[in-house]
């Protein structure tokens, strides 16, 4: 789903800001994360269900990995958690990302006849990666705290960076989600994103594809 796409603009956004506002103002915190992690999976999902599969995977072995760094933070076995984790992570961005480029090679450099698999590559496989191997690498250094598997799985999805970036970390997201449900409602800030997401918008459609169509 693109941001400047009619779904998105009329129905998606309309209802996701309409629901979370909603429940944040009855101090439903933990519906609206909830509420904000389905419009993400749904965001995400939109155009290949099956990537979402993938999604929810690499969040439940990434978040078991969190737990176990945690509980061993200061002892040896730490290290190892890190490293499996790491590599599993490494290993599922070289599969979906670059399976097919080295089979094709291998199978020209030495007339093997490796099977290509035609792999679609997954919508920001790479953000959603190097942002959980960050986050178990602050883990294991002790610069992250507690955290539900709520906060994680929004702290993955957010759908506004889900699939464009930036990576972020621990400190610059999670005490944000913990403060849903516990602050007032302000029309200034709601029109201050507006005129953001307005603002961005215009240069997307106005100018990026305008020079992207011309280039």
């Amino acid at each position: 789903m693109l941001f400047n796409s009619y779904i998105f603009i009329l129905l998606f956004f309309p209802l996701c800001l309409a629901v979370f506002c909603l429940l944040e103002s009855r101090r439903k915190a933990g519906a609206a994360k909830i509420w904000l992690i389905l419009c993400s999976f749904w965001f995400y999902g939109y155009s290949n269900p099956y990537h979402l599969v993938l999604l929810l995977g690499s969040i439940a072995v990434n978040y078991g990995a969190f737990r176990l760094l945690w509980r061993l933070r200061g002892k040896g076995a730490a290290k190892a958690v890190l490293a499996l984790g790491i590599c599993l992570n490494l290993g599922a961005l070289f599969y979906f990302k670059y399976y097919d480029f080295f089979a094709e090679n291998i199978n020209r450099l030495f007339g093997s006849e490796l099977l290509l698999k035609n792999i679609l590559l997954p919508l920001g496989i790479s953000y959603f990666t190097f942002q959980q191997i960050g986050f178990l690498v602050d883990t294991y250094r002790g610069e992250t705290g507690r955290c539900g598997i709520v906060e994680y799985a929004l702290f993955v999805s957010f759908f506004p960076r889900l699939v464009a970036g930036p990576i972020v970390t621990f400190g610059e997201m999670i005490p944000q989600f913990q403060k849903i449900g516990h602050r007032e409602f302000s029309w200034e800030q709601m029109a201050k994103g507006l005129y953001l997401f307005t603002l961005g918008l215009g240069k997307k459609v106005l100018l990026a594809d305008t020079f992207g169509a011309a280039v």
